[in-house]
Formats: structure tokens, sequence, C-alpha cells
């Protein structure tokens, strides 16, 4: 009775307790191949108490020091052969064919496929399938391709933490599985070996979630810096002979870059909130929604740290305008202009507060998203239960909506409503970007309402 009140309830899956009592105990993993990701592989496994033996078609080629001292180099025959149970094959895929001769000496033991796909579009098998194809006596199992060189020699702590695996054997899978976790890795399991495929792609997609924000952030901007152009420059330059090609530096994009911010912002709530009226409309929140809503509703994390970046370009080149010479030009001006009329002390009474103002909700806005940013890395986030997060991200993400509303309207004032705002019958760029910022927020108060 006493040792059972000592054994605990649970135990912990990636412990002592999860191992099998398997052949990596004191284990002999082979390595064929003897470039810079066996090399890593090599260091990674020394580091985690494995016993390493590293094959290669020219074992007098590889330099000294090389690999570390406990690593013991020996030809492709005689690394087999010293495997206990697991070999990885860290050499090129069209390179397997050679190792034909070895197909009675891998037979029953683990071939771990860590190769990559040459392009995005895989036509036929995996690499993975092809070998196992190659050696239908050995457990070939898929997995560390998408683990750096990098990630291996700095530590599991240092990287992603994540090793995708797949295989067709339960036996081949688990073992490892279990020298994935002794080197400090979390292994995942994909599945069966068809999912070789997607693995061996996944290092190939450069951001694969990013794309599609980045697009259209992109996009608005270009929307909106076209807008300031045609508005700003073109027009008159073509009516009035102004010319004022000196804004596409600066002028332009710092007058884009809040706009975008804004927009992209609201792109981050208004999916929930069409969301939440197609189920109302529905009558049920059972039904899926489409496909690009829910394509939407998933990459809202990254449109809202790109608005935030657009906010912080904002406050940088916001911060730089004074140092401009068309500055230094339009304060001298401005005071030759008064000594001229003998002003003294001029005072505007209405500018100052509006400055005041669109800068206060400024730097407040932009506070909040620097909150919501940081608390969006997962180290951060996963501190978080999930009343906190959701408080974060949706309590605190419309209060920097609002303040980036508030910017915009004090910035604009009562601008809006004097006809010399509308040069050319065409609204000013600031008066644009608050229309679905403004419309997100009713429908939220109209939510809240029912």
């Amino acid at each position: 009775m006493a040792e059972d009140m000592t054994t605990p309830l649970l135990s912990d899956s990636e412990g002592p307790a999860d191992a099998l009592p398997v052949c990596l105990t004191s284990p002999t993993v082979a390595i064929l191949g003897s470039g810079d990701f066996a090399r890593s592989l090599a260091l990674r496994l020394v580091a985690s108490g494995v016993r390493v033996v590293v094959g290669s078609r020219c074992v007098n080629r590889i330099p000294s020091g090389l690999f570390p001292d406990a690593v013991e180099l020996r030809n492709q025959e005689g690394a087999v052969s010293q495997a206990v149970c697991l070999v990885f094959m860290a050499l090129f895929p069209e390179h397997y064919c050679s190792l034909l001769g070895l197909q009675s000496a891998l037979a029953g033991k683990v071939l771990v496929d860590v190769s990559n796909a040459a392009e995005m579009n895989i036509h036929g098998l995996s690499n993975a399938e092809r070998l196992a194809e190659l050696f239908p006596n050995s457990l070939v199992v898929k997995g560390f391709n998408t683990v750096s060189t990098w990630e291996l020699q700095t530590g599991a702590h240092d990287g992603s933490r994540q090793v995708l695996i797949c295989s067709n054997s339960t036996e081949g899978k688990k073992k490892v599985v279990q020298l994935a976790r002794q080197m400090g890795f979390h292994p995942v399991d994909m599945g069966g070996l068809s999912a070789a495929r997607e693995i061996e792609v996944a290092p190939l997609r450069l951001l694969p979630s990013w794309s599609g924000p980045v697009v259209v952030t992109f996009l608005l901007f270009l929307f909106f810096y076209g807008y300031g152009v045609l508005l700003g420059i073109l027009l008159p330059f073509l009516a009035q002979g102004h010319n004022a090609f000196y804004r596409l530096a600066l002028d332009l994009v710092n007058e884009s870059l809040p706009a975008v911010a804004l927009v992209t912002l609201a792109l981050v709530y208004f999916p929930g909130l069409f969301a939440a009226w197609l189920q109302l409309w529905s009558g049920t929140k059972y039904r899926r929604f489409p496909s690009w809503l829910d394509n939407w509703l998933q990459r809202r994390k990254q449109l809202g740290l790109l608005s935030f970046l657009g906010a912080a370009l904002h406050g940088v080149y916001s911060l730089c305008l004074p140092l401009r010479r068309i500055s230094l030009h339009r304060i001298v001006n401005t005071a030759y202009k008064q000594v001229k009329a003998g002003t003294e002390e001029p005072w505007d009474e209405l500018g100052v507060w509006r400055s005041e103002l669109y800068l206060s909700c400024g730097v407040l806005g932009l506070g909040v998203l620097s909150l919501l940013a940081v608390t969006s890395l997962p180290s951060v986030g996963n501190t978080l239960n999930w009343r906190e997060f959701t408080f974060v991200q949706s309590g605190l993400g419309y209060i920097a909506l609002t303040l980036s509303i508030m910017h915009t309207l004090f910035f604009g004032w009562d601008f809006a409503f004097h006809i010399e705002a509308y040069p050319f019958y065409m609204p000013p760029s600031y008066l644009l970007a608050v229309v679905l910022p403004c419309i997100v927020l009713q429908n939220l108060c109209r939510t809240d309402h029912r």
C-alpha cells in the first residue's frame, strides 16, 4: 500500500516513464554521410550521450577535427555494422541507389531519411517513399529534415524544438521519437509515410502563413501611396504647375503608413464580427465557415503584427519630420512673416489642442499595439490563461483601434467639413482610412448591445 501511495498518478510523457525498453538504452547510431548536416547531427547526438559512428565512402578525405573525437569514422559498411538499430541517411537522395549493396546489412534497422525536396511541386513518390522501395526490409522513418544544422549545434532550446516524424512502421517511429526526446526535441507524429511529401517541402516554404497578410498590406500601401501621389503631387502639378515631388520620399510615405496600419488593424477584428453575423444569420454555430473566411481568421495575428509595424514606422517617420530641410525653411519663413507683420507671441488655441490630442492618442494607441505585439510571442502568450489572452488580444485590441481612430479624427479635426479639404473633389486619404475601422466599431457596439 505504501508503494502505491508513492507512485505518481500522472507520469511525465516525455520522461523516463515513457522510454521504451529497446536498443536505445546504450545506443550506437550510424550516420551515412559526412557533410555539414551529418557533422551537426553527430555533435548533437554525442552531447546527448549517444555513441555515433559516421560512415563515408572516402574516410581518408574527411579533414581531421571536423567531427568530435568521440565520433568514430568508418566506411559505410563498417558504420552500418556498428549501428544497433538506427541509421541516419544524411546524403543526397540521388545517392540512395549506391547503398543497394548494404540491403542485407540494413535489414530490420530503422533508416531515418533527413532529406528535403528539391522543388515545391512533388511529382510521384517522396524521397522517403523511394527509400522504402529500395530497402523493403528496413523500417523507413522520415524526420529531422525540418531541423537546421544551426539548431542542431546550438541546442534544442535555442531554435525550433519540433521534429516532424512520419512512418508506416510503429516500431521504427517509436525509436526515432525516443531519440528525438533524448536530444531535447519535441517529436510530432505526422502519421504514415505518405505525409513525407508535406514534410519534405516544409523547409522550402518561406513564411507560408505570412504571404497573404503581406500581400494585402503591400496592396493597401500602394493604394494609399498612389492616391497621395495623385491628389497631392500629380494633379496640382498638372493643374497649377506646383512642384511638390520632394514629398515622394518622406511625406507621402508617412501619410500612407498610418492609413495602412489603421485599415490593417480593422481587418484583424472585422472577420470575427462577420463570422458572428454569419452564425446569427444561419441560426447555428456548428456550420463551417467558408474557406476564405476561415483562412482570414487564421491570419489575424500576422495582420496585427503588420499593423504594429506600420504604426511603429509612422512614429519613427514623424520623429524625423523636424530634421528635414523643408521644415527648417518653413520655420524661418513663418518667423519672418510674423516679424514683418509685427505679430508678437501668436497663439492658436484650436491648433494647440488639436496637436496635443492627436499626438496623445497616437502615442497611447502605439503603446497598446506594442503590448498586443509582445503578447503574441509564444514565450509570452503561453504564460497567459485563456481569459487573460482574450482580454489582451480582444479587449485591448479594440482599445487600440479606438485610440487609432481618435488619433486620425483629431488630426483631421474639422477639416473634413471644409471645401478646401477636397481638392479636385477627392477626399483626403485619412478620411478614406477611417471608414472601415468606424464600421468595425459600430458593429461591435451593436453586437455587445444584443
